[in-house]
């Protein structure tokens, strides 16, 4: 019998006893069959088919250590509760853990008895994070959302493009990447990243024959009714509404409550612990709804969706299967509808506006950052303070951080924070009482220090740490200890990510071309995806073949059961076309007032679309009368009249 073969009946035997399946779902045997051949491989599965067994199961195989990287929290606590569960030794490294959890992972790791590790992507920017990696037999690294790898993919995410290298640096034995939405050009991308052969390219096609895909053209005034009435004409069961904005979740979620319906928003400005409920009672209901942002739904495990609407179009096509897969898990019928009004097409090319710097912001975020360092230097920087400076959204900053790493100019170190923060748990002198002279001397000093609030003390450490002789370290230890010890609860805040001059660029002027470059790149395929959206929803023919082309399949007939097929009126979108309600000599003034928030064309095009900005926030001029005056406007018309005016 081959080794192949041994490997093969263990996989079985495992599926059997430690998952509790009798047999593998398509393209799972085909992954875990390279994977435990020493080959990395790329699997794209349909939302909810699966893909998690496909590294799972092998991890139990492989001798070393499995790190799992995931964009998302909620996703990764239900992972590993699940294979904690089932016997295996698996544990997450988040912000929201503990420093008594954070220790027990720390010696798993030390002697060897951890076999899963799920962190997120932001981890590897931690310099000491990577060097215990490095003392690691890593044997698989797994990379959950690959498509936030692609520059080009729908949901590109700066710190996944540095992954591939990462692999490479900690000789991991094989990589696998999984996402439920590739276009042939992001799997490509993917599988050049990871060099992973054509073979170990599984992908098992997103045809579902249990979903009706419906577009209805309405003007965005009749959308509400027209939800109304499809959820009272059809029959009672888990429905997701999706929607772009968090005030249209608050909205129609309090609309359908009046009408009778068992609804409830959800979006990413709630409190967790909110958020977590409204999950929890869907998830126990069968006639519950949720009106969502996109942020619902990842790691949603629920088989019985019936409904899926969006009461937006959404953002891409990819985000579009995704979010329809949610729907009908358990094979029963189940309705997909997009209620799709042309203004839609706007608001989401406003966002992708609203993510490009200024020429003007990037020459002057790269002086700061280069200008006058010399190779070797240490420097550290707020993403948040350098966003507020420069006038650029906090993901643009991480961005060009990233693409600075890449081209080798600096690296990242480790990030910090900036204030301590504590409540006392325990009176100060039945603490002090505890510790010899000097540690009751230095504590002392230390506690002296702090500003007192009604509940918290807090410390800004830089200054505390000159103020007792320049040790961060014994500071840090000291509070910790006494947090371990349960003398004092403690909070971190201000984070800042330290950064190592690699090289010093010759010509920064050079670097500023290409970041422009690469930013309008990014501009105009993002546009592009909008346009994808529109003509998915638009055009003529089969919706399914048509969504099923979008990713590479020929499905080689129309589906027979979409709205199209069933003799729907193709979905016509026609977006308003008019000029702007402001004058060039109100534009002028407006700049005048403003010259730092509106200073240049851009701006000002952002500012009358309605697209808010950390400098438009920082001046309070998203409150401005004049704010969103163009908001129904395509934006390339907004920014060509801004120019006019201002010539």
């Amino acid at each position: 019998m081959t080794a192949t073969s041994i490997d093969a009946a263990r996989a079985q035997t495992l599926l059997r006893e430690k998952f509790g399946f009798a047999t593998f779902r398509p393209g799972q045997e085909a992954v875990i069959a390279q994977l435990l051949a020493g080959h990395s491989a790329l699997a794209v599965f349909p939302t909810g088919s699966g893909k998690s067994l496909c590294y799972q199961l092998p991890a139990l195989l492989l001798e070393g250590l499995t790190v799992v990287v995931s964009p998302l929290i909620a996703l990764m606590k239900d992972q590993v509760d699940f294979l904690l569960a089932h016997g295996i030794s698996a544990a997450r490294l988040d912000s929201s853990v503990s420093r008594e959890v954070f220790d027990e992972i720390q010696s798993a790791l030390r002697t060897r008895s951890l076999k899963l590790l799920y962190v997120a992507p932001e981890r590897f920017a931690n310099e000491r994070f990577l060097a215990q990696l490095k003392t690691l037999r890593i044997d698989l690294l797994v990379i959950d959302e690959a498509h936030c790898i692609s520059e080009w993919g729908h949901n590109f995410r700066p710190d996944y493009l540095k992954l591939a290298r990462y692999a490479q640096e900690l000789k991991v034995g094989r990589v696998l990447t999984l996402t439920a939405t590739a276009t042939p050009a992001v799997a490509q991308d993917i599988c050049r990243a990871f060099a992973i052969a054509p073979e170990a390219h599984v992908h098992t096609g997103f045809y579902r024959p249990n979903l009706f895909l419906r577009v209805t053209a309405c003007a965005s005034q009749e959308r509400l009714g027209v939800l109304i009435g499809r959820l009272k004409s059809r029959p009672v069961g888990p429905t997701i509404v999706y929607v772009t904005l968090q005030k249209s979740a608050e909205t129609v979620a309090a609309a359908l409550a009046a009408a009778g319906f068992t609804a409830e928003a959800y979006h990413a400005g709630m409190e967790a612990e909110v958020r977590e409920a409204v999950q929890n009672r869907f998830m126990a209901s069968d006639r519950a709804i949720v009106v969502a942002t996109i942020a619902f739904g990842m790691g949603i495990d629920k088989a019985n969706i019936r409904a899926v609407y969006h009461y937006n179009l959404p953002k891409s096509v990819e985000n579009y299967a995704q979010e329809i897969g949610r729907a009908g898990r358990d094979g029963a019928p189940s309705h997909c509808e997009i209620l799709a009004a042309a203004e839609d097409l706007t608001v989401l090319e406003n966002f992708t506006y609203g993510d490009t710097p200024t020429a003007e912001a990037l020459r002057d975020f790269l002086k700061e950052l280069l200008a006058n360092r010399t190779a070797g230097e240490v420097f550290d920087i707020s993403s948040y303070e350098l966003s507020g400076r420069h006038d650029i959204r906090q993901l643009v900053v991480s961005t060009a951080l990233t693409y600075l790493e890449l081209d080798g100019l600096i690296a990242a170190t480790a990030p910090f924070y900036t204030t301590y923060q504590w409540k006392f748990l325990r009176a100060p002198a039945e603490i002090l009482a505890r510790f010899d002279a000097e540690r009751r001397a230095f504590l002392e000093r230390l506690f002296g220090l702090a500003k007192v609030g009604r509940v918290w003390n807090s410390v800004v450490l830089a200054d505390a740490v000159t103020a007792l002789g320049g040790d961060r370290e014994r500071v840090v230890k000291a509070l910790t200890f006494l947090e371990e010890k349960g003398d004092l609860e403690l909070q971190v805040a201000g984070v800042r990510q330290g950064y190592r001059v690699v090289r010093v660029p010759e010509d920064l002027a050079a670097v500023w071309h290409e970041l422009r470059r690469r930013f309008a790149v990014r501009e105009s395929s993002d546009i592009a995806r909008v346009a994808a959206v529109a003509a998915l929803v638009g055009g003529e023919g089969c919706l399914v073949r048509r969504l099923l082309a979008y990713f590479g399949e020929e499905h080689g007939r129309d589906c027979g059961h979409c709205g199209l097929c069933a003799g729907d009126a193709r979905a016509v979108l026609e977006r308003a076309t008019g000029g702007l309600s402001i004058s060039a000599g109100e534009l002028r003034t407006l700049r005048s007032e403003h010259s730092r928030a509106l200073g240049g064309a851009r701006q000002l095009a952002r500012f009358l679309c309605g697209i808010a900005s950390p400098a438009l926030s920082t001046a309070k001029l998203t409150r401005h009368p004049r704010f969103g005056a163009a908001g129904e406007v395509p934006f390339a018309e907004v920014m060509a009249a801004t120019k006019v005016a201002l010539a």
